[in-house]
């Protein structure tokens, strides 16, 4: 088996206002018809929110970070990533209506550390398509460059299949689903072995372990 790329490192981007780009107005309100119809999934899959905080990074649409609580569980779910398609970054000219649609899901544990402090980093990766040319799929690891909380021991996730915590948003053609993608955060040792021995055989190996993935202070699975 040929080893994986190297996690794909998601450049420090710069925070400014929360006004929307000036751009086609067309497509800025079909922007905004798709974002309340992902809210509202959002809310009947994970209930309603008890806070919620908007990023804006230098060149793109406003971002925002969404939290849940179901018992011990906090669930921090990204809006507005969805708003517009991701584009193989090789394309001449990106098409402003097709492609995969996305929003990100980091479900942790709480009381344990100070996990509010994810919302950049999140905002961070729910940007990426845009800023980097990403586009974020199952499988793939995500590297935000620091920890993704203070004290935390990961700064990288692995993307996960979706469907299993929130369905799938149908939208009317040509606009593709948007699909709800689980984050699970890796430590460098994990992250590292990941890139060599692929995705599958990393959750087999939490699965194995018993891994509580939910855990923000958890120590890297045996890798021996």
């Amino acid at each position: 088996m040929l080893p994986e790329p190297p996690a794909k490192r998601i450049s420090r981007l710069l925070c400014q206002g929360s006004a929307l780009p000036g751009t086609d107005e067309f497509y800025a309100r079909r922007m905004a018809d798709v974002l309340p119809l992902v809210e509202a999934r959002l809310r009947s899959a994970l209930g309603e929110p008890d806070a919620r905080a908007a990023v804006t990074f230098l060149g793109t649409d406003r971002i925002e970070v969404l939290r849940f609580h179901e018992g011990d569980i906090v669930r921090y779910a990204s809006l507005g990533m969805s708003a517009q398609p991701m584009t193989d970054p090789t394309a001449v000219i990106a098409d402003p209506v097709a492609g995969p649609r996305a929003e990100l899901v980091l479900s942790v544990r709480g009381g344990v550390a100070d996990t509010d402090k994810v919302l950049r980093p999140l905002a961070m990766l729910a940007a990426s398509p845009q800023v980097e040319g990403l586009v974020v799929a199952p499988g793939a690891s995500l590297d935000v460059g620091e920890p993704l909380w203070p004290g935390a021991p990961f700064t990288s996730v692995l993307v996960a299949e979706p469907g299993g915590l929130v369905e799938d948003l149908e939208l009317d053609a040509p606009l593709e689903p948007v699909r709800f993608l689980p984050l699970l955060p890796m430590t460098p040792n994990e992250a590292a072995w990941k890139r060599v021995h692929g995705a599958q055989a990393l959750q087999e190996r939490w699965l194995n372990h018993g891994t509580d993935l939910r855990d923000p202070s958890r120590k890297s699975v045996p890798l021996d």
